[in-house]
């Protein structure tokens, strides 16, 4: 399942190559990838088509495109509307030029009016058809701020995302709204981590390697933790989430690429996820390898202990 910096990869690559431009048609070669819009398949190609694409916006893990559209309002109340795009486990947004032949698993094709050196097509495709677009109502945040990082952020989210916590790399993530948080439950330090109502967008790769980043355990007590060591976790999911993206994400196999088909690198960079047996960078302690809520839990004894 892509992880943040997965989805931040593909939002940069999409802002670069779809804002400000025109969707002029739209097929949906299969109607399973856009189940999630309840009006169906001619809906959704009449409500995108002419639209413009005024950004690329992220929170978390959700990504969507607000739209300027002509003659459509939103039946839930909001402010406007978006094409909201889930990738799940093997989503692809691919941009293409139209003489590059289909993919095997196409699903959506929007294509975009024409730009000096730019792909004119939007293809989704999407092997294990667990994810999906659909146009989805903006509303106001809660604090008023952008509702997400974006190049040109609004004062708006998608109704889908309104629910969840900023991330790490959020100009607007609070700290101390964090600590507040993880000060109030009585759970292990993973699974809140894992909750996208305390911090969103840390999957189970990067809370491994930021939690070994900053010698904190899996499974330590929340309300055990000071603040300076709930500072240390979140600049070691800051530091490992940039160096994912500088690396361009992490791909363990080729369904998870960037916007030009390209897989990430940063797997040749982890230092516990997946390395169980392998010892420690840091001591040389065999890296240990637990159950943890149907996954699995990646740390150093050692440098990592539950105190």
């Amino acid at each position: 399942m892509p992880e943040l910096p997965e989805v931040e990869v593909v939002r940069r690559g999409l802002a670069r190559w779809v804002r400000g431009r025109t969707i002029t048609s739209v097929d949906v070669l299969d109607p399973r990838s856009i189940r999630r819009h309840a009006l169906g398949a001619e809906d959704f190609a009449g409500t995108l088509e002419h639209a413009t694409v005024l950004d690329v916006v992220r929170r978390g893990k959700f990504l969507w495109m607000p739209l300027a559209m002509d003659g459509y309002v939103p039946e839930s109340p909001g402010t406007g509307v978006a094409l909201m795009a889930h990738l799940g486990m093997s989503g692809q947004l691919l941009m293409q030029d139209p003489q590059v032949p289909d993919e095997k698993h196409l699903k959506v094709r929007l294509r975009l009016s024409p730009a000096p050196g730019m792909p004119e097509q939007l293809r989704f495709v999407d092997q294990r058809i667990f994810g999906g677009l659909f146009v989805t109502s903006l509303v106001p945040t809660d604090d008023g701020g952008p509702g997400g990082l974006a190049e040109t952020p609004l004062p708006e989210i998608a109704g889908e995302a309104a629910h969840i916590a900023r991330d790490p790399l959020d100009p607007h993530f609070s700290f101390e709204d964090f600590y507040r948080k993880l000060k109030s439950r009585r759970t292990g330090l993973k699974r809140a981590l894992l909750d996208q109502g305390i911090i969103s967008g840390i999957g189970n790769i990067y809370a491994d390697e930021a939690l070994w980043r900053s010698r904190l355990h899996y499974a330590r007590a929340t309300d055990t933790l000071r603040r300076a060591d709930a500072l240390r976790l979140v600049e070691a999911a800051r530091d490992v989430m940039n160096d994912a993206l500088a690396a361009g994400g992490t791909s363990f196999d080729s369904l998870y690429v960037n916007v030009n088909g390209d897989s990430g690198w940063f797997s040749r960079s982890l230092s516990v996820y997946g390395l169980a047996g392998h010892p420690c960078k840091r001591c040389a302690t065999p890296i240990v390898r637990e159950k943890f809520m149907n996954r699995s839990s990646h740390f150093c004894p050692v440098c990592q202990r539950n105190r």
